[in-house]
């Protein structure tokens, strides 16, 4: 057995090749001609005493093969008696029951969980990736926050969002390119500007665009040139100030985005669109599909047409293209890059934008389904239980340097991955900074700790995981933990499959939880007793590697001590 394949997909496998010689063997009637052929589905049951995994098949087979749901199950039971074996015989499943009202329960054979440890050690930190049949390249677009001022935990969560599900995808077997796209084109880069003008001038702030400490410092660290630049006789002053102030603090994203171990492939400006043509581009191609028309002076695409409520305005009477031009000329540059599928992380504000972008790639000839728009619930931050507020222009805001300061990288990472993108978010930074077990980043990177720690231990005593006999392995408690391990690859499938990434939290909790009960019942470290020591410390090591390798798709570390 290999470990690039969640055991899920081999029960799935031997569920439609038990299907298949029912049919043969007289058992099951074929479906008659014409009938699609329904998909084989298997699923982890709420109540784990019904087994390992369970499958519905025998209720969607009822209808087109004329036969009660239990009837079927009961054939397919049959069909799995000899436990599913590989080529060299080695048994997949221990049982295959049915039950009422035509469900088929499958129990794994405990001898191939003992045997999946030994897989789990070998694949060492590329446990959990899996191979993808269809796999696909995606671009990834998030945080694109304008670089008119630190990136405040107010916008944090793109970051957290976009880094976690391209760390998911890579991990399911896609290819992921992450980019970046600001606004260097539009007022607010003039706005900033003007900011740093009035700061230098020794104007009024409250009167400026943009306040807050860090416009000051803009202005006491403009650099000779930008200000001979705007201070010219005739000079541009606040787009000297503002183009150069945007792209300083850009490097500063930047950095904090490295901080935060999140990287970028590609960082996109809205100018570079204008000047390589991309939107000319894209508009032209509009415009040569009929999509496009003309009224009042501005130039109209036609989003009716697709279903929008109204036709949306793509360039000016004055002959401006609007961000929405910029939208569907940043699409062509993209799919012209070879993407299969772009996937764009924003705030939930951005409602109303993703009907037009969709609607506008249909129009261009791509696949809407292949344009995504993950909208991301807005984050309530509290201290001692009172939110704290955040406002960029204003000034008062807490800066994501300043939340990874006082919580760590590791905390921030884990509660902004513990929900779902879609639900709204309590982030609770006194919790986050808690040494204690009821901080679940803690209790689960303890889990680590703990085990390296045994793992130490033994090797004083002159004990290892290597050579140990995995097959000795036999009692509930330790193939319970064994089984708890089995489950991650099928998280890293589904999570991928969903777009989604806070199932890993929840696994590496329970996981650890499994682990420390298991530590608390079983005695791991034996010198009276070798050869069970030695098989019980390669099931902790691989726990050990399967907590690891889920904090590490999180972007977490996993610590040897604390």
């Amino acid at each position: 057995m290999t470990t690039d394949r969640p055991i899920r997909t081999l029960v799935r496998g031997a569920v439609a090749a038990a299907w298949a010689r029912a049919v043969t063997a007289g058992a099951l009637p074929p479906l008659p001609e014409g009938t699609p052929t329904p998909g084989v589905e298997v699923e982890r049951p709420a109540d784990p005493a019904h087994g390992d995994f369970a499958s519905n098949l025998a209720l969607r087979l009822a209808r087109p093969c004329r036969r009660p749901p239990l009837e079927i199950a009961r054939a397919l039971a049959d069909a799995l008696a000899d436990g599913a074996p590989d080529a060299s015989g080695r048994r997949l499943l221990g049982a295959a029951e049915a039950a009422a009202p035509g469900f088929l329960n499958l129990r794994l054979d405990d001898a191939l969980i003992a045997r999946q440890v030994d897989a789990i050690l070998a694949a060492g930190p590329a446990y959990g990736r899996v191979a993808s049949d269809e796999a696909e390249w995606f671009n990834v677009e998030f945080v694109s926050a304008n670089p008119t001022g630190p990136l405040h935990i107010g916008n944090a969560r793109g970051a957290f969002v976009g880094d976690s599900l391209s760390r998911l995808l890579e991990a399911a077997g896609h290819r992921v390119t992450r980019e970046y796209y600001f606004n260097d084109f539009g007022s607010q880069i003039r706005e900033l500007g003007e900011s740093v003008r009035v700061a230098r001038a020794g104007g009024p702030m409250d009167e400026a665009p943009y306040r807050g400490d860090y416009v000051l410092e803009l202005a006491a660290d403009a650099p000779d040139e930008v200000v001979r630049e705007a201070e010219a006789p005739g000079g541009d002053a606040a787009w000297a100030y503002g183009a150069w102030a945007s792209e300083w603090i850009r490097a500063g994203i930047e950095a904090t985005m490295g901080r935060l171990g999140c990287h970028f492939d590609v960082w996109r400006s809205e100018g570079t669109l204008h000047r390589d043509g991309w939107i000319a581009r894209g508009v032209e191609r509009l415009r040569s599909s009929g999509d496009l028309y003309e009224s009042e002076g501005a130039l109209w695409f036609r989003s009716t047409a697709y279903g929008d409520d109204k036709d949306r305005v793509v360039r000016r009477s004055n002959g401006e293209y609007t961000y929405f031009a910029a939208d569907i000329g940043y699409l062509v540059d993209k799919f012209s890059r070879g993407f299969d599928h772009l996937v764009y992380v924003w705030g939930e504000d951005h409602h109303g934008t993703v009907a037009r972008v969709r609607n506008a790639a249909q129009a261009l000839g791509y696949r809407p389904e292949s344009v995504e728009m993950l909208l991301y619930s807005w984050v309530r931050f509290l201290r001692d239980g009172a939110p704290v507020g955040m406002s960029k222009r204003g000034g008062t805001f807490i800066t994501l340097d300043e939340l990874l300061d006082e919580v760590g990288v590791d905390a921030a990472r884990w509660f902004f991955a513990s929900r779902g993108h879609t639900s709204p978010l309590d982030f609770d930074i006194e919790l986050a900074k808690r040494q204690a077990p009821e901080n679940p980043v803690y209790y689960v990177q303890y889990a680590h700790a703990r085990i390296s720690s045994i793992l130490r231990v033994a090797r004083e005593k002159g004990l290892s995981a290597e050579g140990g006999d995995t097959t000795l392995l036999r009692d509930p408690i330790e193939l319970g933990l064994a089984r708890a391990l089995l489950r991650l690859p099928e998280v890293v499938e589904d999570g991928a499959a969903a777009h989604e990434y806070h199932e890993l939290t929840a696994y590496a909790q329970e996981l650890a939880a499994v682990f420390h009960a298991f530590y608390r019942d079983r005695r791991v470290v034996d010198a009276a007793a070798p050869d069970v020591s030695r098989a019980r410390l390669a099931l902790v090591d691989a726990a050990r590697q399967t907590i690891a390798c889920a904090l590490g798709l999180l972007g977490i570390s996993a610590p040897e001590s604390m």
